[in-house]
């Protein structure tokens, strides 16, 4: 199996993801301050929505690949 394959089912595979999930929550963790022993951080949760139109695009993009001959 070649590259040009691979990269096709890993695109299904994340256009997939995509459409059934809808997107992925992360944390980020930033320090503010640090007086002496003291240190004050936050705690961030963030959402990245993935729209259905890239999740579809993905989907699409990787079966061209799939079909698509290698010359």
């Amino acid at each position: 199996m070649n590259a040009v394959k691979m990269l096709g089912i890993v695109l299904i595979v994340a256009g997939g993801l995509g459409l059934i999930y809808g997107g992925f929550t992360y944390t980020q963790d930033t320090h503010e301050a640090k007086l002496g022993p003291i240190e004050l951080s936050i705690k961030d949760k963030k959402t990245v929505n993935i729209p259905i139109w890239a999740g579809i695009g993905a989907i699409v993009a990787g079966a061209v690949l799939l079909v698509m001959r290698s010359k």
